[in-house]
């Protein structure tokens, strides 16, 4: 029987990768935060609305869990992001033609992932996919003409491969006007660590929650500093625990 942990005011879902996958089936929106995204939770009220109004938070964040246990909190299970596509890709309604449908960030990212997506059996071409904007890091995130054409296409799973912090708010927007309920899996990086777009992150390593020390070993000029913003994270932790932290004052 799945159980609920609240971190920070969120609630995420404590419950094996099969239940996660089957409910991701179901449709609805579903959530990976990551830790450097929780982060910003005290300043950006847009990401704290998404995580709230999502029908799932996967609990992908191994160093929000060891804190937590810190904290006093039994040991959460944690499933990742990563293994939450791979497991549910798996499934064969999503091989059927039309089932899916990409936002991706760029089209040399495209490309790799289709090749990959294609390696696995999907049928996924570039009618199939969407090259994002560049959509503001703050406030909210809309886009009008995804919208009208998802509206058009009705694909069964729209999967948002774009930053975390950003396709969350998409994600949320997409989840409030679109005119059916798909099931919306903002994976970010994810399929990135499976075709090789970036950083290869091993089965193994992601089980013991060392997929951030795959990225910084392959890219530390870009990966370090983000991670490095773990600090925050466990001090937010450790102060508010699962109370909603209180907005922190920045200087301008």
């Amino acid at each position: 029987m799945a159980e609920e942990i609240v971190v920070l005011g969120i609630p995420l879902a404590d419950l094996p990768i099969a239940e996660a996958v089957a409910r991701g089936l179901e449709g609805g929106l579903v959530l990976a935060p990551s830790g450097p995204g929780l982060t910003d939770l005290p300043n950006d009220p847009h990401y704290r609305e998404a995580l709230l109004g999502s029908d799932l938070n996967l609990t992908d964040s191994s160093f929000v869990l060891l804190v937590r246990l810190v904290r006093g909190h039994r040991l959460a299970a944690r499933t990742s992001g990563l293994r939450y596509l791979r497991e549910l890709l798996r499934d064969p309604s999503l091989h059927r033609e039309q089932a899916t449908y990409w936002v991706m960030p760029s089209r040399a990212s495209m490309e790799r992932n289709l090749d990959w997506l294609s390696a696995i059996g999907l049928q996924v071409t570039e009618e199939n996919c969407y090259l994002a904007p560049l959509y503001p890091r703050r406030g909210p995130v809309e886009d009008r003409e995804l919208l009208e054409l998802l509206e058009r296409r009705r694909p069964p799973h729209v999967f948002l491969c774009i930053g975390s912090g950003v396709q969350e708010k998409l994600g949320l927007y997409l989840k409030r006007n679109l005119g059916y309920a798909p099931g919306i899996h903002c994976v970010g990086a994810a399929i990135a660590f499976l075709s090789g777009d970036q950083a290869r992150i091993p089965p193994w390593a992601d089980r013991a929650g060392l997929g951030w020390l795959v990225r910084c070993i392959r890219e530390p000029r870009v990966f370090v500093p983000r991670y490095l913003r773990a600090f925050k994270l466990a001090y937010l932790v450790l102060r508010y625990d699962e109370k909603p932290p209180r907005p922190m004052v920045t200087g301008k």
